[in-house]
């Protein structure tokens, strides 16, 4: 099953969580605070940002990329998948009920 990995503005990210969950693309949402050093108009950016970390499946994964997409106010999100490699059953059967069309 995949997790979202995705980096956002403090101020946004609680509505972008807020909404994965709310609308069933996502069975839970974690948050973490960093510092991102990154390259954007030609030179080093330090900004402080939040990490997402959705919690999919396969079927609805598309669909939470595309709704991050629409709610970002980066021109450019970051949004990775990684896929779960080894999980607990009840963890997984969780997720599963969780997210629903």
């Amino acid at each position: 099953m995949p997790t979202a990995f995705v980096t956002a503005p403090p101020e946004a990210a609680p509505e972008i969580a807020a909404t994965l969950v709310e609308e069933r693309l996502a069975a839970c949402v974690n948050s973490v605070d960093c510092e991102s050093r990154f390259w954007w108009d030609g030179e080093v950016q330090t900004d402080d940002e939040v990490i997402l970390l959705a919690k999919t499946t396969d079927d609805r994964y598309p669909a939470l990329v595309e709704r991050i997409r629409e709610i970002h106010p980066y021109d450019v999100p970051c949004i990775e998948r990684f896929d779960e490699a080894d999980e607990l059953d009840a963890f997984g059967q969780w997720r599963t009920e969780s997210v629903r069309e």
